[in-house]
C-alpha cells in the first residue's frame, strides 16, 4: 500500500483528451483527496490538479473480490437478524457521510452479518470478527454495541413474549 500523487494542468479552454485522461486516472485508482487551483501564466489560464491516491491497497482487492461475488442478505439472514443488520447498515451510512470515507471504510457487510450471527455483546468478541482491528473498535464499538444489545434485547423480549414489544 503506498500513497501517491499525479498532477494535471488543463487549460480553461481545454481538449476533451486532457480531460478523458484525467477521468480515467481518476475511474482506474482510490483517490484520497483532489487538490485544484486556477492558475494564470502568460494571461494562459490553467487548472492545476494535484491527486493524491493509493496503491496496491488491500482494501481495493477485498472490495473488488465482494463486488464479484454479491451476497444478499435478505436470503441469508433470518427476518430478526436482516432487521438488526438493516439497522448497522443505517448507522454505517450515517457515520460514513459524517465522516466523508467510503462505507466499507467503517464495516463491511460481511462484517455487520458476522456481528448480528453471533450476537456479539462485547468489544472483546468484536475482535473475533475478520478485519475488526482496535482501530475500529476504539473508533466505533461503543456505537455498534449499542445498537446489537438494544437490537437483541428486543429479540429476547419478543421471544419470551411470542408478540413484539410495546
Amino acid at each position: 500500500m503506498s500513497l501517491q500523487f499525479k498532477f494535471f494542468s488543463i487549460p480553461v479552454k481545454y481538449e476533451a483528451d486532457e480531460e478523458s485522461e484525467l477521468n480515467a486516472f481518476l475511474r482506474s485508482v482510490q483517490t484520497i483527496t483532489i487538490h485544484r487551483e486556477l492558475i494564470c501564466q502568460d494571461n494562459r489560464f490553467y487548472w492545476a490538479i494535484a491527486v493524491e491516491y493509493m496503491t496496491g491497497s488491500k482494501k481495493d482487492v477485498r472490495k473488488s473480490e465482494l463486488e464479484s461475488k454479491k451476497i444478499d442478505y435478505k436470503e441469508v439472514l433470518s427476518p430478526e437478524e436482516f432487521a438488526i443488520f438493516a439497522k448497522l447498515r443505517d448507522w454505517r451510512k450515517e457515520t460514513a457521510a459524517r465522516e466523508a470515507v467510503q462505507l466499507y471504510n467503517v464495516f463491511m457487510n460481511d462484517q455487520m452479518a458476522a456481528m448480528v450471527q453471533k450476537k456479539i455483546t462485547t468489544k472483546a468478541r468484536l475482535k473475533e470478527i475478520e478485519g475488526v482491528g482496535d482501530g475500529r473498535i476504539e473508533k466505533y464499538g461503543d456505537a455498534v454495541l449499542a445498537i446489537l444489545k438494544e437490537a437483541f434485547s428486543k429479540s429476547d423480549k419478543k421471544d419470551e413474549t411470542g408478540s413484539k414489544p410495546i
